[in-house]
């Protein structure tokens, strides 16, 4: 019975590598469709959709396992807080893929801009949440409670980003009036990436729960 629970803790874990690499390239994915002219953005588009709804899939199915070992193997102490922990974990990926399909979604009003000195740093947040994701799945596969620090803790770099690309924007309205609502739509790109950068740090938060039992950020 414990060589069967271990399998299928193993087989959680995988799943949850799985999903967070499906949100690293979901992410990844959408701040391309900013760079590329309009025909390769919108495929691009559509691969983001398809990435979410395997995003979803991954969801109900580990959502389908934890409730399984919850019941058949009625875990206790760290192993209960690792399952429980992963259910909640689950919820955050989920949203960080809807997050990346809402950023793709907005495509058709930033195709008529330029972005030039404003993309560089659009892009430099969508780097430094796809690392948090990657950290945070990482810190709960290999139950590294320090990572998980780390991850929150770059939330900082993800927040003062955020900070100069509203402060480039602020200066281009003032300069050029008539590309207001544009930059208003970019704006909202940034957001969705501190938003991503937020379940990060959810997700960083239940291994530390998972490890300690303690929820509050390090």
């Amino acid at each position: 019975m414990r060589e069967k629970f271990r399998q299928q803790l193993e087989e959680m874990y995988h799943q949850m590598v799985v999903m967070g690499g499906l949100c690293q390239q979901a992410i990844a994915v959408a701040v391309k469709t900013l760079e590329e002219e309009e025909d390769t953005a919108e495929n691009l588009e559509a691969q983001v959709f398809a990435l979410d709804g395997e995003i979803d899939d991954m969801e109900r199915e580990i959502e389908a396992l934890c409730t399984k070992l919850l019941l058949r193997q009625q875990p206790v102490a760290k192993d209960l807080r690792r399952i429980t922990a992963a259910l909640k974990m689950v919820t955050d990926l989920e949203r960080i893929g809807d997050q990346a399909s809402d950023i793709a979604e907005l495509l058709p009003y930033l195709q008529q801009g330029d972005i030039t000195f404003s993309k560089v740093h659009i892009k430099e947040m969508a780097e430094a949440t796809i690392k948090m994701v990657t950290d945070a799945i990482d810190s709960f596969v290999r139950q590294d409670l320090p990572l998980a620090h780390q991850v929150m803790e770059y939330d900082n770099v993800v927040d003062e980003l955020f900070n100069k690309v509203k402060k480039e924007l602020i200066q281009l309205i003032g300069e050029h009036r008539e590309s207001g609502e544009f930059c208003i739509d970019l704006l909202m790109v940034a957001k969705y990436f501190e938003r991503i950068g937020d379940h990060a740090v959810n997700v960083a938060e239940w291994v530390q729960y998972s490890l300690t039992g303690k929820k509050e950020s390090a």
